[in-house]
């Protein structure tokens, strides 16, 4: 890795709050955000506005024996005699969960990293003089999840450039002659329809001024199944099969 004096200071935070840098890179972050300011921001605004995306996440009640076979494998607990009936066994397998949690992280890191990139390349090259930064109350997001609680899209939303980055979290079974249609719902209004997105690919929307000045924080995002082309009506004529609602980032 190059030394983060080399690098773009919004890269830098952006991979330091998704958490993808090794022991040592990380060190090395932090002892350069230090002493350089502007890093030090970066960081903290990458913090904020990747929050909201976990704070979507529906907590999960544990069943009380996967944590009682949690306490037994630190010592807390006797060694069972027995082994656990075959059909509990796979739920109560530490491993299985280590597995699928370390799995999950991924996912989300991944998905994260691919909402960056994507902003990055809609904006070009970074240029070769300083830029003055974003204010804050620039960007928003959303998680579009199945009633469930499956997150099935992510939605970031540059205000600044009245910019929309779509970017799938699963790949969403749509059938060849349906389409997947993105819609705004401010509080106590009709949806507006945002245009059709491809549902297993990242999209990017150019969002007209009449649309921003309807985004808040109590708005909220929905997909529907349209015909090709998007709804005939001007409504969702379809079943909506996510929603998600707005959150406003520094």
């Amino acid at each position: 890795m190059s030394t983060p004096a080399d690098r773009d200071p919004e890269l830098s935070g952006a991979e330091y709050a998704l958490g993808v840098l090794d022991a040592h890179e990380r060190r090395a972050v932090e002892r350069a955000a230090e002493a350089d300011p502007v890093l030090r921001a970066a960081i903290e605004r990458w913090q904020d506005r990747l929050a909201p995306l976990a704070g979507d996440l529906r907590p999960l009640a544990v069943p009380a024996r996967v944590w009682t076979r949690i306490e037994r494998d630190l010592g807390f607990l006797p060694a069972r005699d027995t082994p656990p009936p075959a059909a509990l066994a796979w739920w109560s397998n530490l491993r299985l969960w280590r597995v699928v949690g370390v799995g999950a992280s991924m996912a989300a890191v991944a998905l994260a990293i691919v909402n960056v990139v994507v902003l990055r390349e809609a904006r070009g090259p970074a240029p070769a003089t300083p830029v003055a930064l974003a204010p804050a109350g620039t960007y928003m997001v959303a998680t579009l999840a199945r009633p469930d609680g499956v997150a099935h899209w992510t939605a970031t939303v540059d205000l600044r450039r009245s910019e929309m980055v779509i970017v799938p979290a699963v790949k969403p079974a749509i059938r060849a002659d349906r389409a997947t249609e993105l819609w705004l719902i401010p509080p106590g209004e009709k949806p507006i329809a945002l245009g059709v997105f491809p549902a297993d690919a990242p999209a990017r929307m150019s969002l007209p001024p009449a649309v921003v000045a309807q985004l808040s924080a109590r708005a909220v995002l929905a997909v529907s199944i349209e015909p090709p082309g998007g709804s005939p009506t001007g409504q969702p004529t379809g079943p909506v099969v996510a929603t998600g609602p707005m959150h406003a980032t520094a």
